[in-house]
C-alpha cells in the first residue's frame, strides 16, 4: 500500500488524466477494470472527473474538449516546484509549450509541453491537489516509460528539464532502455528506444493483482487486450479501452 499525503519530489510522475469522447462509457469501462469510483466535476470545469480508489484520487478522466479528436492517451504530469521555470527549461532544451503555464483554481499550476521527439507530457506544481494519492499498488499507477525512435534526443531533453541521471538496464542489455533517476537516485521511469516507433509517446502502466484476469475484465467491459506475457519484472498485458486508448497492466510474477 502506497498512500501519499504530500507532494512528490520534482521530476516524479505525479498525475495522469485522459480525455475521451464519452464520459459515462469511460466510467463503466474503468470502473469494471480497476474498481474505481468517480467524482464527476461540474460542467463549468469540463466535467473533469476524479477516479477514486478507497476514496483517494488516482487519476482523472473527462470528455475530450476537441470534438474532432481521434487519438486518446493517458497524459502523465511530472511534479515540479516551479512550473514556469520547468516550462522555460523545456523551451530552452528545444521543446515547445502547448498550453500554460496557468493556475488551476487553488489546485495547482500546470503546463503541457512537447519534447524534442514530439512526445507530450504535463507539468504539475501542486497546490491543494498533490496528484495521485495512491501509487504502486493494484489498480493504481505503477510507472511511465517513454517509447521513441529518437532515444538520444529524448535523454538530452529530460536531463535538461528535470536534472535526471541516466542508467542502462543490465537486466536487458539487448534493448535500448535507459532508466531515468531523480537527483536523489530514485528511479522514476525510463526511455525505450524503438526504431520501429512511428511516434513518441509516454506509456502508462497500472499495477494489478492478476494480469490475465484484468485482460478478461477489459474485454468483458468493451475493450480489447493482447495476450498477456511474462517479463523479467512481472506479467504484463497491453489493454485498449473502447476509445482506442492503449495502456499496460502488470502483476508481479507468481512462483
Amino acid at each position: 500500500m502506497s498512500e501519499l499525503t504530500t507532494t512528490q519530489p520534482a521530476g516524479t510522475p505525479t498525475w495522469i488524466d485522459l480525455g475521451i469522447p464519452d464520459l459515462d462509457r469511460a466510467m463503466t469501462f474503468y470502473g469494471a477494470l480497476f474498481g474505481w469510483e468517480f467524482d464527476v466535476g461540474p460542467a463549468e470545469y469540463g466535467h473533469y472527473t476524479q477516479c477514486l480508489l478507497r476514496g483517494r484520487p488516482v487519476a482523472a478522466i473527462r470528455p475530450n474538449p476537441d470534438p474532432d479528436a481521434t487519438e486518446f492517451w493517458w497524459n502523465v504530469y511530472f511534479a515540479t516546484d516551479d512550473c514556469d521555470a520547468a516550462a522555460a527549461r523545456a523551451r530552452n532544451a528545444g521543446g515547445s509549450i502547448i498550453t500554460g503555464p496557468m493556475d488551476v483554481l487553488d489546485q495547482g499550476r500546470t503546463a503541457i509541453i512537447k519534447d524534442t521527439t514530439g512526445a507530450q507530457c504535463g507539468l504539475w506544481q501542486a497546490g491543494a491537489h498533490i496528484g495521485c494519492e495512491i501509487v504502486n499498488e493494484p489498480n493504481a499507477l505503477l510507472r511511465n516509460d517513454l517509447v521513441t525512435a529518437e532515444s538520444g534526443p529524448a535523454r538530452d531533453f529530460y536531463v535538461a528539464v528535470f536534472g535526471y541521471t541516466l542508467d542502462a538496464n543490465p537486466d536487458m542489455p539487448e534493448l535500448d532502455f535507459t532508466f531515468l533517476r531523480r537527483p536523489d537516485g530514485h528511479e522514476i521511469g525510463g526511455i525505450v528506444g524503438d526504431p520501429k516507433a512511428t511516434k513518441s509517446r509516454w506509456g502508462t502502466l497500472f499495477q494489478v493483482d492478476d494480469a490475465d484476469a484484468a485482460a478478461r475484465r477489459a474485454i468483458d467491459a468493451g475493450g480489447t487486450s493482447a495476450e498477456p506475457y511474462d517479463t523479467i519484472y512481472g506479467r504484463v498485458a497491453n489493454i485498449t479501452d473502447p476509445f482506442g486508448t492503449e495502456f499496460d497492466v502488470g502483476a508481479a510474477m507468481t512462483s
